[in-house]
């Protein structure tokens, strides 16, 4: 029977990181990493830590008792801790600012209770980290300059054909000219009909 009642030691403690065990993030934003423990017999002094990928310590945290306030022992300068003790199921969450690429992984919520014998316990939050992946200035200049520089050629060639069309026009238009001034030349001085050498009547004897 004592193996009984270390067994029911052993599972007085419960941690929980809510009914989903994944979160999702945009680059540079804050988001919450839920947790929350339970205990049937209290807890005095408790201890509670946040690692990431299961080695980095990025929080630590101690709660005296159930009528105190959760303090902080370290912390990461990005972790914020917004739980409380308020509630029935003392919540031990905390945020993540400005997330990056990087910080996608496996965050680890432990607790270890002295009261119930040094009981620990943990649950597991798995973070993705979304977003659009900044570019370098100098491809999207590259880009930006291509793009423009063809924008440029199309304009320079419409235009080009514009006054190449215009001047094809007026040398046409002045061929027609010279055309029709020299008829009116050959007809006048070669006398045919309708030129200036028909208006005159031969004198008549």
């Amino acid at each position: 029977l004592p193996g009984l009642h270390v067994l029911a030691i052993a599972f007085a403690l419960e941690v929980s990181v809510g009914k989903t065990n994944t979160v999702t993030a945009l680059n540079n934003s804050n988001v919450l990493l839920p947790c929350t423990f339970a205990t049937c017999i209290g807890f005095q002094d408790l201890v509670f830590k946040w690692y990431f990928n299961s080695t980095e310590l990025i929080y630590h945290g101690k709660i005296k008792s159930k009528t105190t306030e959760p303090t902080v022992v370290w912390h990461n300068p990005r972790v914020e801790f917004v739980g409380s003790t308020a509630k029935k199921d003392v919540n031990i969450s905390i945020v993540l600012n400005n997330v990056e690429f990087s910080d996608a992984g496996k965050y680890t919520c432990h607790v270890k209770n002295p009261k119930e014998r040094n009981a620990q316990t943990n649950a597991t939050i798995f973070l993705t980290a979304l977003g659009v992946v900044e570019t370098d200035n100098t491809v999207t200049l590259i880009i930006v300059g291509v793009v423009g520089g063809l924008i440029g050629l199309l304009i320079l060639f419409m235009l080009v054909k514009r006054v190449v069309l215009f001047i094809i026009k007026k040398v046409q238009d002045g061929k027609k000219e010279c055309l029709v001034s020299s008829s009116g030349n050959d007809n006048t001085e070669n006398g045919l009909a309708g030129s200036k050498a028909e208006q005159k009547a031969p004198p008549k004897a």
